[in-house]
Parts: structure tokens; sequence; C-alpha cells
């Protein structure tokens, strides 16, 4: 067998196992499994296979895995996020493509890197860690309720000095003590009865209390509008990630409870994903 036939029997077996994108994930597959380069592999595509036992047993291992389900992100164990590259596990949501909007838009619309910013809900701590790197803002924090995404977090921030606390949203912060002038989230959204319809991948592999938002997926944005003006500088914003159709809904809340030029922020598919709010009054200097 060549390795351009071992690499079509892995993609063979994904095709027949339903998986959409069943070409790229072989590749993946096959190219931690083997250690192989797209150059590599098209030079040596049509000569004989001659994998060492471990890295076919891996190869073997990673078609078995994906056949079931198990997203291709917890089988290489990362997934890269505004050029940056993620340590991921069954603890923490997958980043997503549709969260570089929140990033994007933070970093676009805050300059001053004299601030100090909060994720709440970090999960894989992908957004803080961005934030940090790119943004450069002088104090990063970062909380999340689950001690295990947290550990994911900190492994992910490495150098970059992010501060982390395990807290059920602001219940391990003090107002007036624990202040910042950008607090940023990505929270469960989803509604519970439309998580019993996603993919295999997300439904059973990922955590279930990254995802369900409660009964209308507006759970966690009530707390956040209620909550985080306790926690704002004067002048501070919050950005938060929402579905596609809770744009209207989630800046309403933010009205009700006081925040000033609300935005609804749409990404690059022109889907509602974004939506930002100002605390009245001026930022610290």
């Amino acid at each position: 067998m060549t390795w351009g036939e071992l690499l079509k029997q892995g993609q063979e077996r994904l095709k027949k196992a339903g998986i959409q994108e069943y070409e790229l994930d072989a590749w993946y597959l096959f190219e931690q499994a083997f250690s192989m380069s797209r150059a590599r592999y098209f030079l040596d595509a049509k000569e004989e296979a001659a994998p060492e036992a471990p890295a076919l047993k891996a190869y073997e291992n990673g078609l078995e895995r994906r056949s079931g389900r198990v997203p291709l992100q917890h089988i290489l164990g990362t997934q890269e996020f505004m050029g940056m590259e993620f340590f991921v596990n069954a603890h923490v949501l997958i980043p997503r493509q549709d969260t570089e909007t929140l990033v994007e838009t933070v970093l676009n619309e805050q300059k001053n890197r004299n601030i100090s910013v909060l994720d709440m809900c970090t999960g894989s701590g992908c957004i803080a860690v961005s934030l940090k790197a790119l943004g450069g803002y002088a104090r990063v924090a970062a909380a999340d309720i689950s001690s295990e995404a947290l550990e994911v977090a900190e492994k992910n921030a490495g150098t970059y000095p992010v501060e982390f606390r395990q807290s059920d949203m602001f219940a391990a912060f003090e107002p007036g003590r624990d202040m910042f002038d950008v607090i940023v989230s990505n929270p469960p959204y989803i509604p519970s009865e439309v998580i019993r319809g996603l993919e295999p991948e997300v439904r059973d592999h990922e955590p279930l209390g990254a995802l369900d938002g409660k009964e209308d997926g507006l759970y966690f944005y009530r707390i956040l509008a209620e909550q985080c003006g306790d926690f704002l500088n004067q002048g501070g914003s919050v950005y938060f990630e929402t579905g596609h159709d809770q744009g209207a809904a989630v800046k309403t809340l933010l009205e009700s409870h006081g925040f000033q030029d609300t935005k609804v922020i749409k990404d690059l598919a022109g889907m509602d994903r974004v939506v930002r709010g100002t605390w009245p009054g001026q930022i610290r200097k």
C-alpha cells in the first residue's frame, strides 16, 4: 500500500461514517500521526508506505474516534483561533471562527492599552488570551465556574499574564474592588430544547454547561445585563457574543439596565454576532 492509498483508505472510512469534511479530517489525522507535511506527501504519495507501528496505530485510533463523531479538535488536541493555537479537550467549548468577531470588535474599538478587561465564562481562555496577546491590555482577567476549564485556560495562557478566577458568574467578585473598563463574554446561549438537535460532535462531546442558555437561551445575558454595571468603571463597555437570532433581545436587555450606545454587530456571514453597550459616564484615565 502506498502513502496515497493509506490516506485514501482513511478518507473512505470517514465518508462511510457520514463525516461531511471527510477528506480534510482524514488529512489532519494522517498529518499528525505520520508527521508528514503536504509537500512531503505530494513527493511520496506513490511510494510504498512503511509507517512505524505506533504511528499507524495512532492513525487507526484517530479514524476510529472520528468515525464515532468525536470532534476532530479533541483528537488533535488543538484548535486555531485568531492566528494562535489553543489546547482543547472535553471540558471546554471548542473555539469557533464566529467568536473571532467578538475579539476583533474589542481590538478595533478599544485602542487604549492602559485598561482592564474581564472575560466572563472564559472556557478555553481563547478570548482572554487573544486580547492579552493582540491587544496588549494592561490587565486581563478571566473567570469560569468550571475548575477543569480554568486548567485548560491557564495552560493556554502560557507566559501571557492573564488573571484567572473560579466564579459562578460574578459571585466571586466584589463591586467597588473588582472593577474593569471592559467586560466581554461568550456565555452559554443555546436554548435547552435546541441542544438535542445539535450535531453529535457538539451535543455528545462538548460540555453542556458551556452550551445551555436555559429555556430561551437568554438566561446568562439577563445576569450579565443586570450585574455588569456593578463591575464597570464609568464609561466602560461590554461586548457579548450572541446567537444569530438573539441580537435584538440582548440589545434590549442592556438598554433596560441603563447601558447606552448599544449596537448589534454582524459577523462575516452577515449574521448578528456581537452586542456592545457603554456604561454611562467617563472612563477612568
